[in-house]
């Protein structure tokens, strides 16, 4: 099995409901196709390289997957007869790759992310106002200040 990115701009007019539909498609036909999803972002609307269809922006969502050359196929054929798509491009990240260890790696991953947002807050909730603490700081640095004012000002009344 071989691991493949496909890049695909979609029209930025299309309402989202129509684009969430389109990209649940794309997921089918991944899971159809006997396919493993990675990923799937959706990085938004974005300012193009040049007009394409007279258009300046478009909705760019990326999908990273593993599957077969009919897989890719048949990815392609789905985004190049569909008219709210404007560009695709799918390229060859590995020839070969062993699934089981993408899917524990994954798994690791997803577990560490989740442990880090955990501990993030638990700081959060173990840590003090921070609000108070700065009052002081800024009625000290205040007080600082005026002290470096008046030697100034004895300079200039000499």
């Amino acid at each position: 099995m071989k691991r493949y990115e496909t890049t695909i701009i979609i029209d930025p007019d299309v309402s989202d409901e129509e684009r969430d539909s389109f990209i649940g498609k794309i997921k089918d036909l991944i899971l159809q196709k006997e396919g493993f999803l990675v990923k799937l972002d959706k990085w938004g609307v974005q300012k193009l390289a040049y007009e394409i269809r007279k258009k300046i922006r478009g909705y760019y969502t990326l999908a990273d997957y593993c599957g077969t050359g009919a897989l890719v196929a048949e990815t392609e054929r789905f985004c190049r007869i569909d008219d709210r798509v404007l560009k695709y491009m799918t390229i060859l990240l590995e020839a070969q790759v062993d699934l089981e260890a993408l899917k524990k790696k994954m798994a690791e991953a997803e577990a560490q992310s989740q442990a880090s947002a955990q501990k993030a807050e638990a700081d959060k909730a173990a840590s003090p106002d921070s609000s108070d603490a700065a009052k002081p700081k800024a009625a000290e640095l205040s007080d600082n200040e005026k002290d470096n004012e008046e030697p100034e000002s004895k300079e200039e009344e000499e």
